[in-house]
Order: C-alpha cells, then structure tokens, then sequence
C-alpha cells in the first residue's frame, strides 16, 4: 500500500523562513501549507540604525552588540560599509541567528559569537539564556559602564535590555525591521477552510503571530470554524508562546522546544503512524450496531465529547504513558470537558427513568434545533447587514475619493499643497502661518541635508587618510566641509566647525612622505632586474698571455758576477712563469650556491626578487611598515647573495631599495575623530 500524507501542518513564519523545516516535514510523512502570519519589511527611517551601525568603527567601540532574530541580522548586515570588526562580540538568541551571522561572515574562530548553549537536556532560546551565556562570557560585571547595542525590530521585550541596565550596561536599542500584519489571499483562506474540516496542526513560532491569528480569524471565518481552529492542535517552540495561546482560547498546545528537529519530532508525536488506522476503526464499530438505541442515544447527546476532544484524549494518554522518559518542553493540553452519561441514573430508577430521560433528550434536540435555526438566521442577518454596511462604506469612499479628485484637479500646485497641508483655511492671516511654518520646515530640511552632506564628506576623508595616508585630500576635505557649514547658522553647527578647525590644524602639522616617490624608485629598481648579472654570469675578460722583455743577459752577467748561462736560464724560467699566471683568474665567492644556480633557476631567483619588490610597493602605498621593512630586507639579502656584488647595475638597485627602507619611516598618520563625533552629536539631537 503507497504510503499516505499524516496530517497538513500549516507553518505561520513569515514568508521564505521555512524551506529546510518544509524538507524535513515533508521526510516526515507531513503536507506543509505555507500561511504567514508576520510579514518583515524594512523600517521607514534607517537614519537611527545607520548611525549606531558607524560606530562599530569609532574609537570607542560597543563592547557586544546583540541581534535578536535572523531578520535583525540580514537587516542590519545590509547596511554596513564595511566587513564586521573582528574585536567586536556578538551575541544571538538561537542557532538561526547563528546561521545568518555565518552567512555574513561572522563565525567562530575569527570573531566571538556568544549564544546559549545546544548541548544541555533541555536547551532554551530566549532572553533569559542569552543573558546567562553573556554573563558567563564577560562575568558578573564584565560589562559594568560598557556601551551595549541591541539590533532588533519595532517593539519586542524590553527584559534583555532592562537586565543589561541592571548590570551597569549602557544600552542603545535600534530597529532594523517591522513586523506587518499580512492580508492572506483568497486562495490561501479556501485551503484554510478546507483544513479546517480534517486533520490538520498550526505552527505558531511568535505571541505576535498568535494575536494576528486570532484577528484574521474574527474577520474570515464562522463561528463554528473560529471553535473547530480553536481546538485543533497548536505546537509552539517557546512556553511564552504557548501561554499567549492559550490565553486567546486555544486548548490543544504542546511545547516542542527551539529548533525544526524538535518541532518535527513533536509532530510525529502528535500524530503516529496508526493514526489513521484507528481513527478508520472507529465508525466502523458504530455501522456494525445501528440498530442499537442506546448508542444512537449517546452519539447525539450533548455527553458524547466531540472528534477534538476525543484527539485530545488520546494525545493525553499518550503522552501520560511517556512520562518515565524525559520529553522537550511538553505543556499538557488542556483536559476535556467531563462527559455526562446517564447510564448509571438509568440503572436505579428503571424504566420510568429511562422514558423521562429520553423525553428530556427529545425536547432537548428540539429546543437545539430551534435555536440553531434561530441563530443561522441571526447569523445571516447579521452577515446581510454586514454586507450592506460595507457596499455603503466603498460608496461613501468612491464619493470622497470622486470628490477630492476634482479638487484636485481645479486648483493648481501650490494651492493644492497647501490646502492639503493646512485644511480649509478662508482667511490670509492663516495663509501666511502656513507659508511661515513650511519656510521653517524648509530651513530645517536645508541644514539636516547640510549636515548629511558634510558627514558623507568627513567619513569619505576618514578612510582614505587610513587606507592612503594622503592628508592633502584630507585636509581639502575638511576645508570643503567647512565652506558648506558656513552658510549654516545655529550653536551646534558653530561646534562642528571648531571640531573641523581642530582637525584642520592636526593635519597642516603632521609630517608627510612622498609615498608617490618611494613607488617610482621601486618601479625602477623592479624594471631593472631581469638586466642584472647573477654571481655565476658575471663576465671574465679574455686571457692574455703577458711577460716582461728580456733584458741584456751579457751587462747583467758582467755586472753581477754570474756567468752568462745562469742569467738566461733565469730570464727563461721567469717568462714561463709570468706567462703561465696570466692565464689563470682567481675572484673570491662567499656563497656557494649562487655559482651552482643554472639558467632555468636564475629565472626564478630575479621574479622572485621581484615579487618581493611588488609586495613592498603595495605595503608601501598601504602604509604596513613592518610588512614593507620585510620585504625590503628579504628582497635586498636576495640581491647580495645571488648577483655579482661587483656589477655597477647591482649595487645601483640595492642603494634604490636601501633609499627607500631608510626614507619610509613610520609617520603616525592622524584621525578625524572630533570632527566625525561631533556631527553624530548633532544627528542625535545632542
């Protein structure tokens, strides 16, 4: 027999949150239903995020930043300008969060990433862990007078913050998302209503989410239906999820604990194998009894619990005969109504009894059935008055709509602006107040653009005096922030300025290296390489044979006394000798090896050297001095030890690479802290 679907779980994440739980419940035997009951968008004004989010540069940095959900970190990652400081720890509620942050490139070894641990019994994922595993990182008062940002959407819990407070913690909060209240489709409410008749379970992962429901739910669907979603079963990752379920009416709810392992773990528990199977038995023993009074009796009377409660029955039985093993977050659902059967009263008072029993019974389902047919017809009559208010209400909205259609349309701009502004105002004197109130609007927008101009000027500045060092830029940089600030009036802006002259004066008095001069010297020492002799190729002048003239072997007999035959042997032996050491050349050679160095490896011993000349040069322009000294040392050793120390073209680029390591002294490059600070100042109001 091919294997059948268990149940339909619909998931209420917000929208492409649930592809790998969709895969696993998909393993498991389930049908996903994707409804989404939060809809994330980005916050209107990131003003506030962007700005706290440039301070993870500043010199004084936040000592944690803490991202509360995955949405808070794709959010707030998306607006940065550059990778995450490694110095900086971050903190995240659950193994989602830390996921996202690897996705950014946030993951340990390379950075701290603090989060509860996954390896207890009974692992949590909220506020109340991620403060004991910060506490545990820094200490009871690791973060006493630190500052502390907390990266979250609109609204939320404020206990994390409040607790960090509490531990002396200077906490900023921004927002980096909204959370919306969606408006499912038709299509998606026919599936619901459908669900709604069958076996089915919700997944509820928010207390907002569960409040978005139950609205929804008041405006889509019956009564009957509202009951029916009311009883079916509910698995919520968190005990505070469950509570605010239960709160708003739900009675079937298990806890399943943080995770999609646990969640699908839960659903299998829910809903077993045999479920089917036993749930396909059960009318055939009502069909082999039908003409059984007594059970028709109990089938309609009020005392039989309905088909939920009997799923809550054995969802309860079941999870009773587990109780010896350990189980995740369970909360029991609520216990069924007590059923009232009549069948011992029956019993004692007899057959008079029974007969007055089933009177009662009958005017009972009499009295039922009018007033349900009493209440369906309330029903639609409340739902045809429905239906006629809101015909009347899309009416009045296409008059209003008709009318300020045509008042736009016969009036001009500006007069249209400015009766949308102020209302229906007849006289001038008003007139004029509105005129005067837009100027000043006007003249504030003027100087907040100002000043966003100048802080996208100062923060362009910053970085290439770090990454280049070029303090002329710099330096016209802040002259060109301050001509736009002096058309700007006000006592902040007079303070942003002396901030900008302060930095202005920093910069005329810092020395300067002529970074584009060092560079072209070792251009010229790289061009010169591949012309340069190694030890093994330097050039031997051609041997000749060389021996002085003979002199008068009669005047040197005479004059010395020996006789002539000695004095020309001795003239000969003289010449073979002085002939014979003339050809013979004898140079001295330290090193070895760069005799024995072959043509194919000269080849790599000059781009070798070259190499390291590059690496030099972008250490140089970079401004590493330690990587830059390296490289020099390493490059000139290079030049000693396997070229001819006695080529004039070797020791030229030697004395270029020697210029350049003695002239590139470290020169501490200044920063534009006070001018970048006091236009944050400014931008918070301060």
């Amino acid at each position: 027999m091919a294997s059948t679907v268990r149940a339909t779980v619909v998931i209420t994440r917000p929208g492409g949150q649930s592809a790998a739980l969709v895969e696993r419940l998909a393993r498991a035997g389930f049908d996903a239903f994707d409804f989404p009951l939060i809809d994330i968008a980005p916050v209107a004004d990131d003003a506030l995020l962007r700005a706290a989010l440039d301070e993870l540069y500043a010199p004084e940095r936040y000592a944690l930043v803490v991202f509360v959900s995955p949405n808070a970190v794709d959010h707030a990652f998306g607006r940065l300008f550059a990778p995450w400081p490694a110095d900086v720890p971050v903190a995240v509620v659950g193994p989602g969060s830390v996921a996202a942050l690897a996705r950014q490139g946030v993951h340990a070894p390379t950075h701290r990433v603090i989060s509860p641990s996954e390896e207890a019994n009974d692992p949590r994922f909220d506020s109340e862990a991620l403060y004991a595993a910060i506490e545990s990182h820094f200490g009871a008062n690791g973060l006493d007078g630190r500052r502390v940002l907390i990266v979250r959407g609109d609204g939320g819990r404020e206990w994390l913050a409040e607790r960090l407070e509490q531990a002396g913690a200077r906490v900023t909060k921004v927002a980096a998302y909204r959370r919306l209240l969606p408006e499912p489709s038709m299509r998606k409410w026919e599936r619901i209503h459908a669900l709604l008749g069958g076996d089915h379970a919700w997944l509820l992962t928010s207390s907002e989410g569960v409040r978005n429901l139950d609205e929804l739910a008041r405006e889509h669907l019956t009564a009957d239906e509202i009951a029916r979603l009311k009883h079916a079963p509910l698995v919520c990752p968190h005990p505070r999820i469950a509570e605010a379920a239960r709160q708003t009416g739900f009675d079937r709810i298990t806890v399943s604990g943080a995770g999609d392992e646990r969640i699908v773990h839960t659903l299998l528990t829910l809903f077993p194998p045999d479920a089917g199977a036993s749930a396909a038995a059960e009318p055939k023993r009502h069909e082999e009894t039908p003409n059984h009074a007594p059970s028709r009796a109990t089938d309609t009377s009020p005392a039989t619990p309905p088909a939920h409660q009997t799923a809550q029955s054995r969802m309860t039985d079941s999870n009773d005969s587990k109780k010896a093993s350990p189980q995740p977050n369970v909360t029991p659902p609520l216990p069924p109504n007590t059923p009232f059967t009549p069948y011992e009263q029956q019993k004692r008072r007899g057959g008079a009894g029974t007969v007055l029993l089933w009177f009662v019974v009958a005017i009972l389902a009499v009295a039922a059935g009018a007033g349900g047919y009493a209440l369906n017809r309330k029903v639609d009559r409340k739902e045809q008055e429905m239906a006629q208010r809101v015909e009347e209400a899309d009416a009045q909205n296409a008059a209003l709509r008709a009318k300020a259609d045509q008042a736009a349309s016969a009036t001009s701009a500006l007069n249209t602006q400015l009766i949308q502004l102020q209302g229906k105002l007849a006289d001038a004197e008003a007139h004029s107040q509105a005129l005067q109130q837009q100027y000043q609007d006007l003249a504030s927008n003027r100087d907040d653009w100002t000043i966003a101009e100048v802080k996208q000027i100062l923060s362009s500045a910053s970085q290439q005096l770090q990454l280049t060092g070029n303090v002329q830029l710099a330096l016209f940089a802040l002259q060109s922030a301050d001509t736009r600030l002096a058309a700007t009036t006000g006592p902040q802006v007079v303070a942003i300025r002396k901030a900008i002259t302060q930095d202005i004066d920093k910069l005329k008095s810092t020395q300067t290296t002529d970074l584009t001069g060092l560079a072209i010297k070792l251009d010229t020492a790289i061009e010169q390489i591949d012309g340069l002799p190694l030890a093994g190729e330097a050039p031997i002048e051609r041997a000749r044979a060389q021996a002085a003239a003979p002199g008068d072997s009669a005047s040197i007999a005479a004059a010395t006394g020996e006789p002539r035959w000695k004095v020309l042997w001795r003239q000969i032996t003289s010449g073979i000798g002085q002939q014979l050491s003339s050809l013979v050349s004898v140079r001295r050679i330290d090193n070895a090896d760069a005799m024995l160095t072959s043509p194919d490896q000269g080849y790599f011993v000059r781009e070798n050297v070259k190499l390291r000349l590059l690496s030099a040069r972008l250490s140089l322009l970079s401004r590493s001095e330690s990587t830059l000294k390296s490289d020099l040392a390493a490059a000139d050793a290079a030049l000693g030890r396997y070229f001819d120390p006695s080529s004039k073209k070797v020791a030229a680029v030697r004395d270029l690479v020697k210029q350049v390591d003695q002239a590139s002294l470290a020169v501490a490059v200044p920063n534009l802290d006070a001018s970048l600070a006091a236009v944050h100042q400014f931008k918070r109001g301060g």
